[in-house]
């Protein structure tokens, strides 16, 4: 397992500086968010080459709208994904991570023939069948993550992302990202649904269960860890905190606070 921390978690004036931050507090890996990454391949790379830490994955994150009852609308979402993958292989991530919807249904309900979600699963699924034969194509994984019921009412488990990959058959280059966080929100059981799926999980995101760092909530991350040795996940873990995508302004203060935490997962067995 190697450990990787999203970019604005990290404090700095420059990418370089950032880099080398994580370099400084043991991390092998650094995930970035899709929006306007484009222009900042070439400075990443050269971050990356400059520090020996590489950009673990590409986070979409909140770009466009897949599930939209607008064509035009769901062009664009597949563009901008799409983009997402040709910065991540030019990066040299291990995959991209989406969330395939936030927020509320925008699909009509149309039960009695097919409800919200019945529309929702049946387009993603005809979203994938391109899709995954196009990261596939290019070099890359598509990690699939299921969030909190809160943040939208559409794969809150991974249960029900599993019913996504099963349907594409498997997939071997489109995989679930397990958040740990969200899990603890959703799953009846975190450690038993991290071995129900251990053949499906590409990566996994670490916080804990107030989405402060580990160890400063009730997350038993030495559990965690035993799990994760047992079924062999040999992928990237990455601490995703605080405000996601929205962390710069509390960069100081992760950075004062990460060495602890560090060595929280350090004695949890996350950690060499």
């Amino acid at each position: 397992m190697r450990l990787a921390i999203q970019e604005d978690m990290l404090a700095g004036n420059t990418t370089l500086e950032r880099f080398e931050n994580a370099r400084a507090l043991g991390l092998e890996g650094v995930e970035v968010w899709g929006s306007g990454l484009t222009s900042r391949v070439p400075e990443l790379i050269e971050a990356a080459q400059q520090t020996g830490v590489v950009v673990s994955a590409v986070n979409h994150g909140q770009q466009g709208r897949l599930l939209d009852p607008d064509r035009a609308e769901r062009e664009r979402a597949l563009a901008a994904f799409r983009q997402s993958v040709v910065d991540g292989v030019d990066l040299g991530a291990v995959g991209v991570i989406l969330v395939p919807h936030f927020a509320e249904p925008t699909l009509p309900d149309l039960t009695p023939y097919k409800s919200v979600v019945q529309l929702e699963y049946e387009m993603l699924h005809n979203h994938l069948r391109t899709l995954s034969d196009y990261v596939y194509a290019i070099g890359i994984d598509l990690y699939i993550e299921p969030i909190n019921h809160y943040e939208t009412h559409f794969l809150n488990t991974l249960a029900d992302a599993i019913k996504v990959r099963r349907k594409i058959k498997d997939h071997p280059h489109v995989k679930l990202n397990a958040d740990v966080f969200h899990m603890a929100m959703e799953e009846q059981n975190s450690l038993q649904a991290l071995r129900d799926y251990a053949n499906d999980i590409g990566y996994i995101h670490l916080s804990d269960s107030n989405r402060r760092l580990p160890g400063q909530g009730m997350i038993d991350f030495a559990s965690i860890a035993a799990v994760l040795k047992e079924t062999g996940f040999n992928g990237w873990l990455a601490l995703e905190c605080g405000h996601p995508g929205q962390n710069a302004e509390y960069a100081h203060q992760f950075m004062a606070d990460l060495p602890a935490s560090l060595d929280h997962l350090r004695k949890a067995g996350m950690m060499s």
